[in-house]
């Protein structure tokens, strides 16, 4: 029987060099899907610059949010984001969900799942939304055996013109 490295997830400044390279992973990946299923093709290094300018990340500084990153044997393998949305409302979101390719399938989705769900809770969050496109079908498969129910739409198109799915979750206590 092999013995399985557990994940270990902690928060992480977004300007960090982890989380800079993480977020161009995220954004490569995410962008070349896009171009590639609308326009036949991938995104180029200028290209992906340019939303990473555009993302500044600012909305998962502390107090407003966070980055976390999951490690497997002090290696970062994925990010998941948490900010609040509408503190008023109790409502906290997800953002910038992201594994690298080696890592899935082996835990680190549902460690970044429940550690931002325990980030959320210590807030007083009661409750998690998200939105994503239709193409991420995979993450749309994750949310939904995490317990992501889908919702109406929650955000306006100039707060994300590319989402298609909105999801969300209640927090239990």
């Amino acid at each position: 029987m092999t013995r399985t490295t557990p994940w270990t997830v902690t928060p992480q400044p977004v300007e960090s060099p982890e989380a800079v390279g993480l977020m161009r992973e995220y954004m490569t990946e995410v962008a070349d899907r896009w171009f590639l299923l609308y326009e036949g093709r991938t995104t180029t290094p200028e290209e992906i610059d340019g939303y990473l300018a555009e993302e500044s990340g600012e909305s998962l500084v502390p107090p407003r949010g966070v980055l976390l990153v999951a490690r497997r044997e002090g290696e970062p393998m994925g990010c998941l984001g948490v900010r609040w949305y509408d503190r008023g409302r109790g409502t906290a979101e997800l953002k910038r969900m992201f594994v690298r390719a080696a890592a899935r399938g082996l835990g680190a989705a549902p460690a970044l799942l429940a550690a931002a769900e325990a980030t959320a809770r210590e807030w007083g969050a009661e409750r998690i939304v998200l939105d994503t496109r239709k193409d991420l079908v995979e993450a749309r498969a994750l949310y939904a055996r995490h317990g992501f129910v889908p919702i109406p739409r929650y955000n306006s198109v100039e707060e994300n013109p590319y989402a298609e799915v909105w999801m969300g979750k209640e927090l239990l206590p």
